[in-house]
């Protein structure tokens, strides 16, 4: 069945949930109560008020080991005149805990008594050397708790004092707010469920182990159904069955207009479409509604515009559905390291990294790309563009919600510039030797780099940057682009050359190669060195870089120019070798250079950058790198001053 709808609305995220909290007030939705064991409790919510069954302590106890004695007997003692008293008849003796015996109303710790006889059996005698306070050392009934008392009110999320104070207190079981059941539904016949070798055409199905990860961190029960394939029919059974067994219901994919896109016109035959398009970037295609009472939402398919809206739309509900208010994440304020254009009338949520850099917490954007879930991996925080405006300009301010704790972030080594899978080694490595730092690497290219530690946005840059006058790296660059004093240092030689598929079957060998016309290239970005010194081979062979086919494509690291070659849409791209053994290829050796990490004097006594120049040294970080193939550590943290 072919049914296709050729145009999504535009309302805001406020007036999107406004539509559905209204269906949900109307239906009387969520707040179901159970009755549960207090031990099985924890982490949950309260439905009313819990009272007290009985005081704690329900009998006035010893507070700590000694003797229990009524308090006017010992009035009169002195140190210089001690009270003598008999147990049995004046004194009783108390372990802590024990109930104080019957007209006793103070305890004497032990360390203040003197045994006169031995032991303090019925008839033996002690010496009291201070006078005792009425009520002293007993805890006495409902100290803690009273019978009646409420112990904890309505809506209150149970921890593990919790539970102790109600057990204390005699309460056994409790009334409780059902979690939200959460039905994810996905759809899609190119879906497949996770496996390590899927076909070309096969898309793994991940989405949903996201999400229901989500739910169960925020409270509700996650369910999974079976990837359901682009069938009108079958759609519309399934989602009447999870109906009918969740509170919450998520369709992920086909909430947009495609020919294949059914998830709206299901909802409208079964129920009643509420929202279908939001104005936010990613995850415009959202889709709100209700069946027989219960919220249906179609998230968008692309991961990121499926945990985006999931955050935005899912969240609230299992928050409304417990009865309980919605956490707020933490915020910054943060620099933003360079500009964002967005479109007007859009409301556009972007990744940022996070680092302090001198007095400065910065925030540079990332991938905005809404099927780059690792995007979501790297990300710090998120920012919010409003929808009235075009773009926020380099160096203002911006409020930041975080998506890691703000004690890690200010700890963070900022690392820019220059791809290279050694910094993700050194990433692991900060880990376990430097628990209290962490890096964080962006790439910007050897040229991008220089610029943003010019700028003040970040600790450190890789480089490697050839000079064409003096054959040397980085020096003159640095002086060039810095411009104030700077530490380099090397973290490895390492080894540059094409990349191409197994037993290279086009016969690539040198740069003249490129300019063949049937050999299709991937570039690096401009500015990386990588890319520098492909125009240096070029100017050198005499080949314009439009002959060369690709050299507009540009990817922006080493990786994605090997996984460019791997998957045939380039027959080879220049790279690292550690790249091309990564994932499987044939590895043409061009040259060999210098890798060097450029850190401007002023961020040199940063304790995380100290402990990086300290692993350069370190000979496990070195047996890593140099195992990662292509790399000749044997002057890795070789130091070099620039002024």
């Amino acid at each position: 069945m072919s049914k296709r709808k050729i145009y999504l609305e535009s309302v805001s995220v406020q007036e999107a949930q406004a539509r559905l909290n209204a269906a949900l007030d109307a239906a009387g939705w969520g707040h179901i109560e159970r009755i549960a064991p207090v031990e099985e409790c924890l982490g949950r919510v309260t439905a009313r008020p819990i009272t007290a069954n009985i005081s704690a302590p329900h009998y006035h106890a010893s507070a700590v080991d000694g003797v229990a004695v009524r308090s006017r007997d010992t009035f009169a003692a002195m140190e210089t005149n001690p009270v003598t008293l008999t147990f049995g008849e004046q004194a009783f003796w108390v372990d802590t805990g024990d109930p104080v015996p019957a007209g006793c109303d103070a305890v004497i710790m032990v360390e203040d008594v003197n045994l006169v006889d031995d032991g303090h059996s019925v008839g033996a005698r002690c010496e009291i050397l201070a006078p005792a306070a009425p009520w002293q050392h007993i805890r006495a009934i409902g100290e803690d708790v009273v019978a009646t008392e409420i112990i904890l009110p309505e809506g209150h999320r149970i921890r593990p004092q919790d539970m102790g104070a109600l057990l204390a207190a005699g309460v056994m079981e409790i009334p409780i707010i059902k979690r939200p059941r959460v039905v994810f539904i996905p759809t899609g016949t190119e879906l497949v469920n996770p496996k390590p070798d899927p076909k070309a055409g096969e898309i793994i199905e991940f989405n949903s182990r996201v999400v229901l990860s989500q739910v169960a961190e925020w409270g509700g029960v996650p369910k999974r159904f079976p990837i359901i394939p682009d069938n009108y029919e079958l759609l519309k059974d399934t989602v009447l069955k999870a109906v009918d067994r969740g509170d919450i219901i998520v369709v992920n994919a086909g909430s947009s207009a495609g020919s294949e896109d059914y998830t709206v016109h299901v909802l409208a035959e079964l129920g009643e479409v509420l929202v279908h398009g939001v104005a936010i970037k990613p995850g415009k295609p959202v889709m709100l509604g209700m069946i027989k009472g219960k919220p249906v939402i179609g998230l968008p398919g692309y991961p990121v515009s499926t945990w985006l809206t999931a955050d935005i739309f899912v969240r609230p509900l299992i928050y409304r559905h417990l009865g309980i208010p919605m956490p707020q994440r933490p915020t910054a304020t943060a620099t933003l390291a360079r500009r964002l254009t967005s479109p007007m009338g859009v409301e556009e949520y972007v990744r940022v990294k996070l680092g302090r850099v001198g007095e400065k917490l910065v925030a540079t954007p990332i991938s905005r790309g809404a099927g780059v879930i690792s995007s979501l991996v790297r990300a710090d925080g998120m920012l919010v563009v409003p929808a009235g405006r075009e773009g926020i300009g380099e160096g203002q301010e911006v409020q930041v919600d975080l998506l890691r704790p703000l004690d890690e972030i200010q700890e963070t080594v900022v690392a820019t510039g220059s791809h290279d899978t050694a910094l993700d080694l050194m990433s692991s490595f900060m880990r376990r030797t430097a628990v209290n730092h962490f890096l964080s690497s962006a790439h910007v290219g050897s040229l991008g780099g220089l610029l943003a530690l010019k700028r003040g946005e970040a600790h450190m840059a890789g480089v490697h940057l050839l000079d064409e006058a003096t054959g040397d790296y980085n020096v003159s660059y640095v002086k060039r682009y810095l411009g104030r004093p700077a530490l380099l240092a090397l973290l490895a030689r390492r080894e540059q050359g094409f990349l191409v598929p197994r037993g290279n079957p086009k016969h690539i060998r040198t740069f003249a190669d490129l300019a063949r016309p049937d050999v299709t290239y991937v570039n690096r970005q401009r500015g990386a060195g990588t890319r520098l010194l492909l125009d240096y081979h070029l100017k050198q062979e005499g080949i314009d870089p439009s002959q060369v086919q690709g050299y507009a494509r540009e990817e922006f690291t080493h990786l994605n120019v090997a996984a460019a070659v791997q998957s045939g849409a380039a027959d080879t791209g220049l790279g690292i070798l550690s790249a091309a053994k990564a994932l499987d290829l044939d590895f043409v050796p061009i040259t060999w250079e210098e890798y060097e990490l450029c850190i401007p004097a002023d961020q040199e006594q940063h304790p995380g950058v100290q402990a990086i120049l300290n692993l350069l040294t370190q000979p496990a970080f070195q047996r890593a790198v140099a195992d990662l193939g292509g790399y000749d550590v044997s002057e890795a943290g070789r130091l070099r001053r620039v002024e």
